[in-house]
């Protein structure tokens, strides 16, 4: 997979004003300090002239230290990224200021960072002597995936008099893009390779004696199967020789995410739909490193990101963009329309990992439909998100008539939830309720699951 990390963006300051600069804030001291004049004066016109003559002398330094200030195209601005952008990872950016003047300048910096970014102005100090450069650095915590816009940095820049003052501007707008938790995702990549002993080298699991595909043929062992044996080798050597098989490779698994309204719910500062989209990457990188091809559909209304099955590093780069953009909406997904879409698509048997809500009506949710009509064709490991709070309000005992109207409310939620979905295990699909903030190990542990069943 290519590198994730923004590229970093950097450009000659401009004038930000018409006017070229300003006063710091020593020239008014200066200038007050001239102000001791008056009172003398008051008997003797001469202290006016002299204070007339120092407030003069002040402005003449106010500009001799204005003229001797970097020019703003003098300054080079730069924003740089050393890590990629990730839903609720912090991370740093640093901006750069290379200074091509001769006299040393103290800046103040501030960077047009958008609100999904970072909610407070990223303002910053920077030190950056004659000749040479400075650098300072601010934490971005991004609160939405997709798109997120950056501006200008805008400068404003004093030399160590702090008399006089120049505003410039550096045009470093850029688009960055906001991806799932790359780091979760990595987790459970270094725990499928510790935990079923992969090879450092990212080679593909292989369990012997498990699953149907043919691995290799050794001699017969007391306690293997007499199914195993292959007649015609043992016939060629003259004893008997077994059939080793390994788990299955090259399965097609297909990551089916909803995007519609249910999925706008938002559980410890973050929505079910980005739950959902990290644990699809996790899911992702794990059946590719297992030897699988892995296929992406996220709908809403109609079909929004959709990535044929497939393997190798371009393909999982292209399944991090496509799920970087994954959106909800404010209706109620297509449900029959994403299976339908699937189902003529996938001609194959495959894993159908389906990541949804269920919505609280009286009839059968058009999701537990659509599901219905993958499972002739396909294994359906349907992954319902819950709702702690709804969990915890069935659990409690409720203290007051109001808490037992919402415990009994809680518990027929639950209740018919739960129906749902054991009607969908009684049709042969692997259907859960799964916590949110565990979706990503609970699903990778189920599709560990389903390969070494060989249940496909």
């Amino acid at each position: 997979m290519g590198p994730l990390v923004p590229r970093n963006a950097s450009a000659a300051a401009q004038t930000a004003r018409r006017w070229p600069g300003g006063f710091g804030p020593r020239f008014f001291v200066l200038l007050l300090a001239g102000l001791v004049w008056i009172g003398p004066g008051v008997w003797d016109p001469r202290f006016v002239y002299g204070m007339v003559a120092w407030d003069l002398l002040v402005i003449a330094a106010w500009a001799w230290d204005l003229r001797r200030l970097p020019r703003p195209e003098q300054l080079e601005v730069a924003r740089l990224w050393s890590v990629p952008v990730a839903l609720a990872v912090e991370s740093r950016v640093e901006v750069e200021v290379r200074n091509r003047g001769r006299v040393s300048v103290h800046i103040e910096a501030v960077d047009d960072v958008a609100i999904g970014l970072r909610r407070e102005p990223a303002s910053l100090e920077i030190v950056a002597a004659g000749g040479g450069e400075g650098r300072a650095a601010y934490t971005i915590k991004p609160a939405e995936r997709g798109d997120a816009q950056l501006g200008s940095v805008h400068l404003r820049y004093q030399s160590g008099l702090r008399l006089a003052e120049r505003w410039a501007a550096a045009d470093l707008a850029q688009k960055v893009r906001v991806y799932p938790d790359l780091d979760e995702a990595k987790r459970h990549t270094i725990y499928l390779l510790r935990s079923r002993q992969i090879e450092l080298e990212k080679r593909l699991t292989r369990y012997r004696g498990q699953g149907r595909e043919f691995e290799s043929l050794r001699e017969y062992r007391p306690g293997d199967e007499k199914r195993e044996v292959c007649w015609t080798a043992s016939a060629r050597r003259g004893k008997l020789i077994t059939k080793v098989y390994q788990v299955e490779r090259s399965q097609a698994v297909w990551i089916v995410v909803d995007a519609g309204r249910l999925l706008r719910a938002r559980v410890a500062g973050l929505s079910k739909l980005d739950y959902a989209v990290n644990a699809a990457l996790s899911l992702a990188q794990v059946a590719l490193y297992s030897g699988d091809r892995v296929g992406l559909l996220a709908y809403g209304r109609e079909m929004r990101q959709r990535v044929p099955a497939a393997r190798g590093s371009a393909h999982l780069r292209a399944l991090v963009e496509q799920l970087a953009v994954v959106r909800s909406e404010a209706y109620e997904a297509d449900h029959l329309g994403a299976a339908s879409a699937l189902v003529n698509s996938q001609k194959r048997r495959s894993l159908v990992v389906w990541i949804t809500d269920l919505a609280e009506t009286a009839m059968t949710p058009d999701v537990i439909q659509g599901a219905y009509q993958l499972m002739p064709q396909h294994l359906v490991l349907f992954c319902v998100i819950g709702n702690p709070d709804l969990t915890r309000l069935a659990a409690t005992r409720p203290a007051d008539a109001r808490g037992m109207y919402q415990h009994v409310a809680a518990q027929e939620m639950v209740h018919r939830r739960e129906l749902l979905l054991r009607q969908l295990r009684q049709h042969g699909a692997l259907a859960h309720e799964m916590e949110p903030g565990r979706l990503s190990t609970a699903l990778v542990n189920h599709y560990l699951e389903v390969k070494e069943r060989s249940l496909l």
